[in-house]
């Protein structure tokens, strides 16, 4: 097995997926603990399906590079669900709802209306799922991947202790004059710019359990902001990658594996934390 997978990393696109699914795992984890602690944990379903809206129209349209498209439709769509339940205009889980059914609908009718190949069966599943286009991925693309998430995770350093403040008292922190609404945005953004990363990793139905499990697992086991984000990005960094080298060697579909390997790591910190 150590010899397969050594020819196997000899490939670079198996060393794409590896730097890209890595780099995902790290920013969906940073955020994955303040969503759910905000009681947000089900925002990247329904960006995620934004998101899947945005590439059937950039098929339609025949953009071959359809992040253009993509990622700023996705974080208009963030500001707007996290600012629309604010002002009580939808309360969130309904508003995640509504923009989850409506996208994903509309998305699937684009594609069979002006559709982007024959195998339309094909592009929705590997769209959803992940299937193995992590394993495709271009140089370009993995080099616009690592430009975003070491943006992504230096907004998250420089702004840790508004990120802290806003996720566990946003009342008192906008007493104490932070400016609430624009740290709220920056989340939104930041969510967005993941939502579309991780889409090629496990595919538009699965991208919850990269920004949940490591969360849920970490409080399982530490009770501080702090010793929970450090342990979840270690959780998402370590499971992630077992889930993507199983893959790798199996032949197993990429998203689902990952998963797979998130569900393993949860039980064992349930596991721990009882034992504890």
């Amino acid at each position: 097995m150590i010899s397969q997978l050594q020819t196997y990393l000899s490939y670079p696109f198996v060393r794409y997926a590896l730097i890209t699914g890595i780099l995902i795992a790290l920013c969906s984890s940073l955020l994955g603990v303040t969503l759910v602690l905000k009681r947000f944990s089900f925002i990247g379903d329904g960006l995620s399906h934004v998101a899947f809206g945005a590439i059937a129209i950039a098929s339609a349209l025949d953009i071959r590079s359809n992040m253009y498209i993509v990622l700023p439709i996705t974080i208009l769509a963030a500001v707007l669900l996290l600012r629309g339940s604010k002002q009580k205009l939808l309360k969130g889980d309904a508003a995640i709802a509504v923009i989850s059914v409506s996208a994903l609908a509309l998305g699937y009718l684009i594609l069979n209306i002006w559709p982007s190949s024959s195998n339309i069966t094909g592009d929705v599943c590997t769209t959803l799922f992940g299937s193995t286009s992590i394993l495709t991925l271009s140089k370009s693309e993995v080099g616009l991947s690592i430009v975003l998430s070491l943006a992504v995770v230096l907004l998250y350093v420089f702004c840790y202790h508004k990120i802290f403040a806003v996720t566990f008292d946003e009342d008192f922190a906008k007493a104490c004059g932070t400016n609430t609404e624009a740290y709220d945005t920056l989340i939104a953004v930041v969510i967005a710019v993941i939502i579309v990363l991780a889409m090629k990793l496990v595919g538009s139905l699965l991208i919850s359990a990269l920004i949940i499990f490591p969360a849920l697992s970490a409080m399982r086991l530490f009770k501080s902001f702090k010793a929970v984000t450090v342990f979840s990005v270690i959780f998402a960094l370590v499971f992630t990658t077992l889930g993507l080298l199983a893959a790798i060697l199996i032949g197993t579909p990429v998203g689902s594996t990952i998963v797979a390997a998130d569900i393993l790591g949860f039980l064992l910190c349930v596991l721990g934390g009882k034992i504890l």
